[in-house]
């Protein structure tokens, strides 16, 4: 098939914005909970008709210092309340947010606000103070900054008490669903990022179709969603706007660190992550069955999950013995899976990279289902994406409802809708690249089965010719390598070579107890391992895994274990989590030699 597309479920309107859903939900549901936020360890809960009231107060401060209709405000912040509490004050008070990761350099943070032209910036923290000082003379348009943990929003908050509510109701009215709300930047795995324009309409259009198609998952004063990704990153904020859509309770943590601790104490009943995530819980379980001494039991478990969930597909469905055993495993296993997820979820929306058709299948199995979808900054995150009642693990779903996907002639995923970016801010080449007659070329390459449902095969510029002429897409034997417990990343090479090669990096959570496991010496690295040979078996056992799914003439010859992780202070990666090919293949250029020479 070569098009598809799915009517609308949500229409979007003409003559309001995004402002319009707090107003909404303080009149409709005014004392159900819409957000929750920690206070002194608890988390506690905000009606909408109290989000609605220190939105409004934020706005007044914004308005009362000067920022004016149009203007840009940056937000350099990790995930948390105030970062939603500022978003909707910005627009309420008739401003465009520039959103701006908290990890950014100096450099990256007067790049965003010198192009974007910000008026004004929220910070968070004395680090964002320093990194902004520091480029601040460069910055001759930026007239204010608050930082958020030196009382900044209290201080917008009494800045603001002078300004009237009249004011305030002709600010948040001025844009229309085609006026910009954002300025998202990309996370730039190549040359500097570009701003996406991103509409009011694009926000509608996209949350309100997703929230309709996946209704079940969206019941307002039922469900609940707990926000750790990036809110800078568009996926992020998908989610933030979705749940006010919904509305559902929305809870942001600011970082993974503790995360399960923070789904055991919020109890979401949907969780949004990215496949990184979900590989954590699986190699997190398996190794702790491991070190009790249960991990015979556990793969076993697993087996069994994977094999029930395909079974769901197959005429028939499962055999009665493959469902006793299913039932076994739910008591002794499956169920302590589901208490480390928070124990009510049994929805998860993943995004960001391809999540593996055996770990869809084995959260399928254990009765958490983890709908893949896929996206990009350009289409206001997820174009398409798995139905809650028709999933179809392998694939990224159909596209959002009012949308056509489209394959083009050499295999090109190209997207059409009202949620796809209007252009990239001031900067009509590359516009005029990306856009072509209504059309966004995605870069990526892909193929629409008999249903719809896109399945997306590696990206145009990745890739690899090898000197036999063999065309090779990294990204499926990169994604089962990497489901290894003890891999981090890995990078496949072996353009204009004689073969497929890959570099390797080791997940250093799991090293430590991989070495001590194996007998090592205790605090061994990566880099002191990297020629080990238990440690070469195992990463074998990986690629060996890998290339199970692709041909002989695809398949990883050699690996190359490098001495440390690919971070994004190294430069590696970016903010999102995606390689930067350019710069891995650049670095690490010795390393790559070596898998040839001899």
């Amino acid at each position: 098939m070569r098009e598809f597309s799915l009517p609308a479920l949500y229409e979007v309107p003409s003559d309001g914005n995004l402002t319009d859903l707090i107003r909404r939900n303080a009149a409709q549901h005014p004392d159900t909970a819409v957000m929750s936020r920690k206070v002194d360890g608890v988390w506690q809960d905000v009606t909408a008709t109290e989000f609605l009231a220190e939105v409004r107060s934020v706005a007044k401060g914004l308005i009362a210092a000067g920022v004016e209709p149009g203007d840009r405000v940056a937000l350099v912040s990790r995930t948390r309340y105030e970062w939603v509490l500022i978003d909707f004050a910005i627009w309420t008070a008739g401003a465009i947010t520039v959103p701006v990761y908290e990890t950014s350099s100096p450099e990256q943070i007067q790049w965003i606000l010198g192009d974007s032209g910000a008026r004004a910036a929220i910070i968070e923290s004395p680090a964002h103070r320093e990194a902004l000082a520091g480029v601040r003379d460069r910055l001759p348009e930026l007239a204010h900054v608050w930082e958020i943990e030196a009382g900044g929003v209290e201080e917008l908050r009494t800045s603001g008490a002078q300004v009237s509510d009249e004011l305030v109701d002709e600010r948040t009215s001025l844009a229309n669903a085609d006026d910009i709300a954002t300025i998202v930047y990309t996370s730039g795995t190549t040359g500097r990022p570009k701003g996406c324009v991103l509409t009011h309409r694009s926000f509608f259009a996209e949350c309100g179709n997703i929230v309709e198609r996946l209704k079940p998952l969206f019941r307002t004063g039922e469900c609940s969603v707990l926000l750790f990704l990036p809110a800078a990153h568009v996926f992020g904020r998908l989610v933030e706007i979705a749940s006010v859509l919904a509305p559902i309770r929305l809870g942001c943590v600011p970082d993974i660190k503790n995360l399960t601790d923070e789904l055991a104490s919020f109890r979401p009943t949907l969780i949004l992550g990215v496949p990184r995530v979900f590989e954590k819980v699986y190699n997190s379980a398996r190794a702790k069955a491991q070190a009790d001494g249960k991990g015979k039991i556990f793969d076993k478990a697993a087996d069994t999950a994977i094999a029930y969930s395909r079974a769901l597909d197959a005429p028939g469905g499962p055999s009665f013995g493959l469902r006793l055993k299913h039932k076994v495993f739910s008591k002794l296993v499956y169920s302590k899976l589901h208490a480390v997820l928070g124990g009510r979820g049994e929805y998860a929306i993943s995004g960001g990279a391809p999540l593996g058709e055996r770990l869809g299948h084995f959260f399928r199995g254990i009765g958490f289902n983890v709908l893949e979808g896929y996206g990009l900054t350009e289409s206001c995150a997820a174009t398409a994406f798995n139905p809650w009642d028709r999933q179809k693990i392998g694939t990224v779903g159909q596209p959002l409802p009012g949308s056509v996907v489209r394959i083009a002639d050499d295999g090109e995923v190209l997207l059409h809708g009202e949620h796809i970016f209007r252009e990239y801010w001031k900067n009509e080449t590359a516009t005029a690249e990306a856009l072509t007659d209504g059309w966004f070329h995605t870069g990526d390459v892909g193929t629409l089965d008999e249903d719809g449902y896109l399945a997306i095969t590696g990206r145009k510029k990745e890739l690899i010719v090898t000197a036999g002429g063999k065309n090779v897409a990294p990204a499926v034997i990169e994604d089962r390598i990497r489901a290894h417990a003890l891999v981090a990343e890995c990078m496949v090479v072996g353009d204009g070579r004689p073969f497929v090669g890959a570099l390797v990096t080791i997940d250093e959570e799991f090293l430590g107890r991989w070495a001590q496991e194996n007998g090592k010496p205790a605090g061994s690295t990566a880099a002191s391992l990297r020629e080990d040979a238990d440690l070469m078996a195992a990463v074998q056992k990986a690629v060996d895994d890998g290339n199970a799914a692709v041909s002989k003439a695809e398949s990883v010859r050699k690996f190359r274990i490098l001495p440390s992780q690919f971070t994004e202070e190294s430069g590696h990666i970016t903010p999102s989590l995606k390689l930067k090919r350019n710069v891995v293949a650049k670095d690490f250029a010795d390393e790559i030699d070596a898998l040839y020479r001899g």
